[in-house]
């Protein structure tokens, strides 16, 4: 009986320190994996179609029944079906010989006439079709013209643009007669393409890479700028691909891809082409590396172009202004910053009736917006305080309004949830137009006299509404998200929170997701979903993305995740944001390990001394940096597809927020340099294919844990580029088991097999 009692016991406090993870476990993760929970929530967003001068709006959305197709009277905001789906499917399945469901019609490419009067929509590969409205009758649509594949067509449809052989011609689309326009275009020193970013070629393959045009008409169809690449110094980056389609050879894969510091870059140049004399003039603008060319804008009714240019290391930008008929520049706009003017900010709004234009600048410590007017490009100052503007959504230029989205401006209201405002061009009157505390998403109508907001929270589902512009009064409420099949399952509400940082005054502000079955009166192990990079932030603001997660599966297994921004990310102060600066390193770990001490004194659920994290790409990079920089707090990770050493990433990003050239930070803050450190449990995850983060990034982490004789795990994704790494079932499955192995202490179900 002695045994047996103290058997019992063992028992108990086993069970008490250790989960029993199993496959009932994974089956429920499993089920909350983002592509199956998406099936689940339905309404829940509204993408307007409109065609006011029918004074309607329409949209398909995804209900319980499946796809519906709905139209809404922008007066009043009822709704009716577009069109009887039951009459199409029995078209449908007519035509195409095969039995069709009303609301899973395989139809795409819809297109709604001007007048309301017939749908037009592709089935199949190649059939295109037509639908009366009224009459309810299918017949043989017009099959789009497909243009050459290098070609562009001004907008008044004289003029076709063709790069051929890395030359210009221009084809009269009336005559069809072409000329050739340049003669010295070559590969590597061409006109009007370039190599697309995704682009990856078999070093064998004397063809060379898929190429993106870069061809810009004026709105007349006067004039063309055709951006001139020179690759003649371009380098590689390589990969080893070793499932080749054919045969036991594995293959090399080169791109061409600068990495930070590179002296060796592609650079871009511009040409004016003169349509009617066929002439071409140089612009005299120096060539710039091609990463930091922002593109081009033509004025609509003006004969000027203007160009966005970086500095190296993007401590400066300029706008450049084109006045084409005399083919002649001028600076019209400089900004500078100590640190970087940062180009995921950049949003520059040209006027139509003027030469002026309105753009965004940090320079008083906050996004704001500026408006440069008049012939001496006055800068002026429109929003002022300490908020973030995030996107300009239209200019009223004859009632001198602004229309645009900001966060922070309301007290009590989460500063990263953007609000819809307007202002006059003046900064006078500033209003709310949307008011409510959640994150607003904007579409405005042609006529600019109603919008679609949809918002929504990360507790809940989005709310579509059909507003008036110009007071934001409601007009009718189109969707609201149902996610009754998903609060079924079990699944929890996140929890938003702000506590105080490293220094004990900044606000930083993240979100909590609770276990499956949660248990208040248990032990939970926290795992951290991270990605510091200063362009974005990671804790969820809207429903979907706080609902269609990496870390909403991980709750079924008996953890704790969060989701915090530290000091360093985005939309925040210059300051805030700042704090990264040459200082990607500190990954935010300060206010990160202060916030769930804190929180877990309050939840005492929370076992804040067995913690885990995960992340990709740059967030792969956070993952084993917290490993190797805090030890002590930090005992698992799992990094995915990381840029272990910024000096190996693509150039612009590391510049932007490492600086340039490579100074003795990047070496410092190397995962490499760092490896030594390794005290816990990381798994390293990369696909061979990835032309994103190239996998030396892991091979060379990986040599270096070896070479300091540390324990660790490597898996390498066969075939697996950057992006497809996020979906890859065995990805998912081991960071699973990795967590569940390490901060669990138990052992996950083997093998199991996500379906």
């Amino acid at each position: 009986m002695k045994k047996t009692s103290i058997s019992i016991i063992i028992l108990l406090i086993v069970s008490t320190l250790y989960a029993q993870i199993d496959t009932q476990h994974y089956q429920k993760a499993e089920a909350m994996i983002a592509s199956n929970l998406t099936k689940k929530y339905y309404r829940s967003w509204v993408t307007p179609h409109w065609n006011e001068s029918q004074n309607m709006l329409w949209y398909l959305v995804k209900t319980k029944k499946g796809t519906e197709y709905i139209q809404v009277n922008l007066k009043n905001g009822k709704k009716k079906p577009l069109f009887s789906q039951q009459r199409m499917a029995d078209l449908l399945a007519v035509k195409l010989g095969e039995e069709m469901k009303a609301y899973d019609l395989p139809i795409s490419q819809l297109k709604l006439d001007e007048k309301s009067e017939y749908l037009s929509f592709k089935v199949a590969d190649s059939l295109y079709l037509k639908y009366h409205l009224r009459s309810e009758k299918l017949e043989e649509g017009e099959h789009p013209k497909q243009e050459h594949k290098r070609s562009s067509l001004d907008p008044t449809k004289k003029t076709l643009a063709i790069i051929k052989d890395y030359n210009l011609w221009l084809k009269n689309m009336e005559s069809n007669d072409s000329i050739q326009i340049t003669y010295d275009g070559v590969k590597e020193y061409g006109y009007g393409v370039r190599p697309s970013w995704y682009s990856v070629k078999n070093i064998e393959n004397e063809k060379d890479h898929d190429l993106d045009l870069d061809l810009n008409w004026s709105p007349d169809g006067k004039y063309l700028l055709i951006g001139k690449y020179d690759r003649r110094i371009a380098r590689n980056l390589y990969l080893y691909k070793s499932l080749p389609e054919n045969g036991h050879r594995a293959e090399v894969y080169e791109y061409e891809r600068p990495i930070a510091g590179d002296s060796l870059v592609t650079t871009v140049e511009y040409v004016l082409l003169d349509i009617a004399s066929s002439q071409l003039h140089p612009l005299g603008l120096k060539p710039i590396p091609s990463f930091l060319s922002w593109g081009v804008e033509w004025h609509k009714k003006q004969a000027k172009a203007y160009f966005t240019r970086f500095s190296r290391g993007y401590k400066s930008m300029e706008i450049i202004a084109l006045d084409a008929k005399a083919a002649t520049t001028k600076v019209l706009y400089h900004d500078q910053e100590e640190s970087y003017v940062d180009p995921g900010y950049h949003q520059k709004v040209i006027f139509e009736e003027s030469a002026d234009f309105l753009i965004f600048s940090e320079r008083d410590g906050w996004n704001h917006i500026y408006h440069i007017a008049g012939a001496d490009q006055q800068v002026n100052q429109v929003t002022k305080g300490e908020f973030v503007v995030r996107s300009i959504e239209y200019v009223d230029e004859k009632n001198k309004k602004v229309y645009f989205t900001a966060g922070g401006k309301e007290q009590g209201i989460d500063p990263y949830l953007p609000l819809f405002y307007v202002i006059d061009l003046d900064g006078k009157n500033l209003k709310v137009i949307s008011p409510e505390p959640a994150h607003h998403d904007i579409n405005i109508s042609p006529s600019k006299e109603y919008f679609i907001d949809n918002y929504s929270t990360v507790k809940e589902p989005n709310i579509a509404l059909l507003r008036k512009l110009e007071d934001g009064k409601i007009i009718a409420q189109i969707e609201e998200g149902d996610i009754s099949e998903i609060l079924a399952m079990g699944w929890q509400k996140p929890e938003p929170f702000v506590v105080k940082g490293r220094d004990g005054n900044t606000n930083i502000y993240g979100v909590i997701f609770r276990p499956g079955n949660f248990d208040p009166n248990k032990k939970y192990p926290v795992i951290e979903g991270t990605y510091s990079g200063p362009q974005t932030i990671r804790a969820p603001k809207t429903f979907r993305r706080g609902l269609l997660n990496d870390d909403t599966p991980l709750t079924q297994l008996d953890f704790v995740l969060i989701n915090i921004d530290g000091m360093g990310s985005a939309y925040r102060s210059k300051s805030f944001h700042d704090f990264s600066y040459k200082n990607l390193g500190d990954i935010g770990g300060p206010d990160k390990m202060a916030v769930i001490k804190i929180l877990s004194e309050k939840y005492p659920w929370m076992d804040s001394t067995s913690v885990g994290i995960f992340g990709h790409s740059a967030g792969g990079y956070d993952a084993a940096h917290a490993l190797l920089a805090y030890p002590e707090f930090y005992k698992v990770g799992v990094a995915t597809a990381g840029n272990h050493d910024h000096r190996s990433a693509k150039a612009w990003w590391p510049e932007l927020y490492m600086g340039y050239p490579a100074g003795p930070e990047y070496e410092e803050q190397s995962n490499y340099t760092m490896a030594k450190n390794l005290k816990g449990s990381l798994l390293l995850v990369h696909g061979d294919m990835d032309q994103n983060v190239n996998p030396t990034a892991s091979m060379r982490l990986a040599a270096e844990l070896i070479k300091a004789n540390k324990d660790f795990e490597l898996v390498l994704l066969p075939g697996k580029d950057h992006s497809s790494a996020y979906y890859d079932k065995y990805l998912c499955r081991k960071r699973w088991d990795f967590f569940v192995k390490h901060l669990h202490g138990t052992t996950p179900p083997k093998e199991y097999k996500i379906k």
